[in-house]
């Protein structure tokens, strides 16, 4: 559809939808996606969400990522897909995992609706660090532990310099790790070279808030010894300082009896939507 074309334009709602607890998104995500018209969604957002909240007239569409496993929807994409929707005047839920903002591709976004001048709103959400930490009973700040908390990634060797190494290395700060758990073995071989406390503690957390939460953890000095060559599930988050200690005094989620996946993969959730619309066009 041309943009001149068009005499009203639609609105574009940039909404979290919490870690994965389905409970845990916000009022305004579930009002807006009872109202959408259509759905972008990423992959690590709970199905409940989607049986439970979307407006059962609204065209569902999975725009997620799997960048390691060779699957991705490119950023152009969903940018158009975007753009598509509301220059047909409809109400489109960019619904995102997480909180919209902490390593997303948000700014993408909004410059594209910026630029295209389509209405946008941006609605915040429990972001992983906060939902795997209280899942945990790892309070992210604690009096004598830790007064100040680091969201990062190190996804290759060039993210993160040396001299910011050594500086986390000696910080008492909480340093929190996303997309990560494939490096997980590197952030703790650099923070022992450059000198780590003895007294950090590191948390593995896979599928943080789900019924498939694991949490491993280990003084940062043993790591290497229990869980060298572990893979750990998609999504897993790292938590790394003296507050991870207190896991065990107060964990109060009990890990699950085994290890499986919780969030589909793209391959199947785009089957799935195939299928469906292959079963409306015959019915």
């Amino acid at each position: 559809m041309i943009p001149g074309e068009i005499t009203k334009w639609g609105k574009v709602i940039l909404a979290a939808a919490g870690p994965g607890d389905p409970e845990l998104i916000t009022v305004k995500a579930v009002r807006y996606l009872q109202q959408a018209d259509v759905v972008l969604t990423d992959r690590l957002v709970s199905n409940d969400i989607l049986k439970q909240y979307v407006n059962p007239s609204a065209q569902i569409i999975y725009v997620g990522k799997q960048c390691r496993r060779g699957i991705s929807t490119p950023q152009q994409t969903i940018n158009q897909l975007m753009l598509d929707y509301a220059w047909q005047g409809k109400l489109v839920v960019r619904l995102k995992g997480g909180d919209v903002s902490i390593f997303s591709n948000i700014l993408d976004e909004l410059q594209v609706l910026v630029q295209n001048n389509i209405a946008y709103e941006i609605i915040p959400g429990i972001t992983a660090a906060l939902g795997a930490a209280a899942y945990a009973g790892i309070p992210l700040t604690a009096r004598d532990h830790s007064t100040a908390v680091r969201l990062l990634t190190y996804y290759k060797s060039d993210v993160v310099p040396d001299q910011y190494w050594q500086e986390i290395a000696a910080t008492n700060d909480t340093l929190v790790f996303y997309m990560s758990a494939e490096t997980v073995e590197g952030i703790v071989s650099k923070l022992i070279r450059y000198g780590v406390g003895r007294d950090k503690h590191i948390a593995v957390i896979e599928q943080a808030t789900t019924p498939l939460q694991q949490v491993h953890t280990a003084n940062i000095y043993d790591y290497l010894q229990q869980f060298r060559g572990m893979s750990f599930i998609s999504p897993s988050l790292v938590i790394i300082g003296k507050v991870v200690a207190l896991h065990d005094q107060f964990a109060w989620f009990t890990n699950a009896p085994e290890r499986t996946q919780y969030f589909k993969s793209i391959a199947s959730l785009q089957n799935n939507t195939h299928n469906q619309q292959a079963h409306v066009s015959r019915a």
